[in-house]
């Protein structure tokens, strides 16, 4: 004898019609599609290069990954602003460090760690069939969730490439 289950009555069933476009949004924030990750980027990245400068450079690997995690927190503080609201920041100051080195030892490996977890902060925001892609915030100039998403994929993007450059640079990357 089988027994079909039914539906659970007390659930309301809702369709999210952005469900494709929220997948899609996903992917791309992971990045891996058409380049190298993030975590394809720094994996092994050599503690003693991670303060070097390459000649006609401005910026090191370790300046880099500071840019990247200030200003995806931004970007994840502008979207779902915390409790005080949203305080902007100063450009370009605010979001790079001023050292090349890495403050600490550990300062690496910590910066890494928050970029990750501000990403599937970011990445619950999109997933959650509540949020409005679309509706401007009340904050802003009209920007929306769908825009800052595009905005932290295409960002990052593009500084992931130029650390795989810098690594390419300084003789650190063998992919």
């Amino acid at each position: 004898m089988s027994t079909t289950r039914t539906a659970d009555k007390s659930r309301p069933t809702t369709t999210d019609e952005h469900a494709p476009l929220r997948m899609q949004l996903i992917d791309l924030l992971q990045g891996g599609q058409a380049h190298a990750t993030f975590d394809e980027a720094v994996m092994d990245f050599p503690a003693d290069l991670r303060g070097t400068v390459p000649p006609k450079l401005p910026y090191s690997a370790w300046q880099l990954l500071e840019h990247l995690r200030i200003a995806q927190r931004d970007i994840l503080n502008f979207s779902a602003p915390p409790t005080g609201g949203y305080h902007p920041m100063r450009w370009p100051q605010d979001y790079w460090p001023q050292s090349p080195e890495p403050p600490t030892a550990d300062a690496w490996n910590r910066s890494i760690q928050v970029i990750q977890a501000d990403l599937k902060t970011f990445i619950a925001l999109i997933e959650n069939p509540q949020s409005d892609l679309f509706k401007p915030f009340r904050w802003g100039d009209g920007q929306n969730l769908l825009r800052e998403a595009l905005l932290i994929a295409d960002h990052n993007a593009y500084h992931i490439g130029e650390l795989i450059v810098l690594r390419r640079l300084l003789g650190a990357w063998n992919n």
